[in-house]
């Protein structure tokens, strides 16, 4: 096991970027900046001992700048979106960027915290990085701090550990935008890959605003039902309004069984390569990305990633959760730490 630093240029502002490589000796690496707490490569070897990287990124920090499609990125305070860019704590209103039609998506493009500068500090087979927030920050409330650790182990997990305190009640709903492509990152169209979800019931959308109904709605005689294995893109175009609203698969999933305990949700396998990914969390949900509008120019090793070349597998709590009643609970406060773990273990056949 081993963690090496390395420089990765400066940002816009001239602060110097750092890549930290996290690898074990069976052949995986993953490496991730302390600009944004973004995984720019997950190299894994595949069925015939090729390392293959399975992570969609860029090569240099002038493409995480932009980032558009927050590729890699950890996303914060809040992930997904929530309606009219509004919610309230104890009767007080807070208002976010409006950067999605009427809704707030990601909390913010430009100043999310995808876009910020982490501490970081180094352990054997870790990286802990860590960001300050103060009150007000982006339409939050409470003085906090955030941590992310990214840990790579003997057994080619990846785990990502996400702990926060806050001096007041605040909204947390955290995740990371890794894309995944099994075959490799600039391999093309991800429609083959089998997935199996741990999942029977999901979150509809009003529109193509993706606000979710409110409703918890079961998958089976649906596109959505991945119950049993199948590839992602044998339903994707099926005539179904719910995907029509997005141009496929985007849409939160509830994760059958969530206790808080950590739980399988989701196996991913590439037929070219081999390469499986087995993802667990504690948390109650997960969305379902396929890429639907990826359009990224100039991204690592030359590629250009088009539509569906990517997957994501995004955990979190429902879309919308605090606006929603009868959705799980995202507020945090002195009381009550923000605290979860996610797994991605990635094997060979």
């Amino acid at each position: 096991m081993a963690v090496k630093k390395e420089a990765f240029g400066q940002n816009s502002n001239g602060v110097p970027v750092y890549a930290y490589h996290i690898s074990n000796n069976a052949g995986m690496e993953v490496v991730v900046l302390n600009f944004g707490c973004i995984i720019k490569n997950i190299f894994v070897p595949d069925k015939n001992g090729n390392t293959v990287d399975v992570n969609l990124g860029f090569d240099d920090i002038k493409g995480y700048e932009v980032n558009s499609c927050f590729l890699g990125a950890t996303v914060g305070p809040t992930a997904n979106r929530i309606a009219n860019a509004k919610y309230k704590i104890d009767d007080r209103e807070f208002v976010l960027p409006v950067n999605d039609g009427p809704n707030n998506l990601h909390t913010d493009m430009a100043n999310g915290f995808h876009k910020r500068i982490w501490d970081a500090e180094e352990g054997d087979n870790c990286v802990k990085f860590t960001l300050k927030s103060e009150d007000g920050d982006l339409g939050f409330s409470g003085n906090r701090v955030f941590e992310v650790t990214f840990t790579v182990t003997e057994a080619c997990e990846l785990k990502l550990h996400y702990h926060a305190t806050s001096d007041a009640k605040t909204l947390i709903n955290m995740t990371n935008h890794a894309y995944f492509n099994l075959s490799g990152h600039n391999s093309g169209s991800i429609l083959d890959h089998k997935l199996l979800l741990n999942s029977t019931k999901f979150t509809p959308v009003i529109d193509s605003a993706a606000i979710p109904t409110g409703e918890i709605a079961s998958v089976v005689g649906t596109p959505f039902d991945f119950t049993t294995e199948k590839t992602i893109g044998q339903d994707i175009n099926a005539d179904d309004q719910q995907l029509k609203y997005v141009g496929g698969y985007d849409h939160n999933y509830c994760i059958d069984g969530a206790d808080g305990t950590m739980k399988v949700f989701a196996t991913a396998t590439s037929p070219a390569t081999g390469i499986s990914m087995k993802c667990s969390t504690d948390l109650p949900g997960f969305q379902l990305y396929v890429g639907n509008f990826l359009a990224t120019e100039n991204a690592k090793d030359g590629a250009t990633y088009k539509a569906r070349e990517g997957f994501c597998l995004e955990t979190q709590v429902y879309p919308n959760s605090i606006n929603q009643a009868g959705f799980p609970d995202c507020v945090y406060g002195p009381d009550r730490d923000y605290d979860n773990t996610t797994i991605y273990q990635f094997s060979n056949k």
